[in-house]
């Protein structure tokens, strides 16, 4: 049902173990569970959670009065990035509020059998500067020193032929004296970084700055990011960065790798498909990146495929696997030694009508309790140096660092 324009979305929400995706703060927002289903490893984890969500879809009883993108029943939902990876999720949440930016606002609420809908109307006030006090930090995987030497090795296997890209990536962990509620840490990341998407779904909470793809009616797009570089410390110093960042040859192949998986991916599909000539920079608030909007309309012969099978056809993209993909995915498992569960994988929605948007588990970390754990990684090809590789995964770890100690 349409509902009065709430605001900030993120700011409703009445407990801790949120859903999330907004953008510029528009977007979905839910809370409690209707139905869920936790998917095993397996190269058809998208096949199988595409097939239990038709049937929950298919099999509900409907009253839907805003009919537009993303009311009536819709799924959050995170994959992991290795198919021999178990922890793959869907949820149907009990409440969802909607906001599309332009004064329209939507709630849909859910129930099972004879249960009322759960639809709290609007959430407690949570302080987005609230502490959680001091973190105690600790290394994840492989330490600064063993990972500059995993990149090492990356780029002699490269440089030996038969991979040309491979990323990688490490992890961090903090505990805090309490649980970490994740309302506070989103509403942190939202207003940080307006131009990321927001993300929670089970515990993993982030903002990436990479949309992976995104479908209304039969028209599709993503925002392909690749090449890296830090935001200056004033405009000149930072206009220069910029025009070095592309200006790079090494940034360059890692980019133009990233935007060839996702138009190779992405072509079969559409009658028609746009990719942006040449990349344009995308200015974060800590980062620079090189990035390429694509931009297509999917084939007109029978149903267009759902915003789901269209990120589980882009799965997993060259921006943060490598290229070959089967190459680069040995090689991470080989040197990683790590699980990256879900980090690197699709997060977003989906609803009823297939419409949805799925983005890339970036600068992101899965609460428990009181541990986070964060991830960040980088693109390797033959001309990477392993200590500047290190020093971009400490630039990409501070969104969430930042967003975990309240600082600005």
């Amino acid at each position: 049902m349409a509902v009065p324009d709430p605001g900030d979305l993120l700011g409703q929400l009445p407990q801790p173990d949120v859903l999330a995706w907004v953008h510029h703060g528009a977007g979905l927002a839910g809370w409690g569970e209707a139905v869920r289903v936790t998917l095993p490893a397996g190269e058809d984890r998208f096949t199988a959670g595409e097939k239990w969500l038709r049937s929950v879809f298919d099999t509900a009883d409907v009253d839907d009065r805003v009919r537009v993108r993303g009311s009536g029943p819709i799924a959050f939902g995170s994959f992991t990035f290795d198919a021999s990876s178990d922890g793959s999720v869907l949820i149907v949440p009990r409440t969802v509020l909607g906001r599309d930016g332009h004064g329209r606002a939507w709630l849909t609420a859910c129930s099972r059998g004879d249960d009322p809908p759960w639809a709290p109307l609007w959430g407690e006030d949570v302080d987005p500067g609230a502490a959680l006090g001091a973190l105690d930090w600790r290394e994840g995987s492989l330490p600064g020193p063993a990972w500059e030497k995993a990149v090492a090795e990356a780029v002699t296997a490269i440089r030996a032929g038969g991979l040309r890209k491979v990323v990688l990536a490490r992890d961090l962990f903090a505990t805090a004296a309490e649980p970490i509620d994740a309302r506070a840490v989103l509403g942190r990341l939202a207003d940080r970084y307006p131009d990321c998407f927001t993300f929670a779904c089970d515990g993993l909470v982030g903002a990436t700055p990479e949309l992976l793809v995104r479908r209304a009616g039969r028209q599709v797009s993503a925002l392909v990011l690749g090449g890296t570089t830090p935001r200056g410390a004033d405009p000149a110093q930072d206009e220069a960065l910029g025009s070095e960042l592309l200006a790079s040859a090494k940034n360059a192949e890692e980019h133009a790798y990233a935007v060839a998986s996702i138009r190779d991916a992405l072509r079969p599909l559409c009658d028609v498909l746009d990719v942006e000539a040449r990349p344009a920079l995308l200015k974060l608030p800590n980062l620079q990146h090189l990035g390429t909007h694509v931009r297509g309309t999917l084939t007109d012969s029978g149903t267009p495929k759902s915003a789901l099978a269209l990120a589980a056809a882009v799965h997993p993209p060259a921006a943060v696997c490598g290229t070959p993909t089967g190459a680069a995915l040995e090689l991470i498992r080989e040197l990683e030694q790590m699980d990256r569960e879900r980090y690197a994988g699709p997060v977003g929605w989906v609803d009823a009508e297939g419409n949805g948007e799925w983005g890339i588990a970036l600068r992101c970390a899965q609460l428990s309790g009181r541990t986070a754990r964060l991830f960040a990684g980088c693109g390797i090809v033959a001309g990477s140096d392993p200590a500047a590789e290190l020093a971009e995964t400490l630039v990409k770890f501070q969104p969430m660092r930042g967003a975990l100690e309240a600082e600005n």
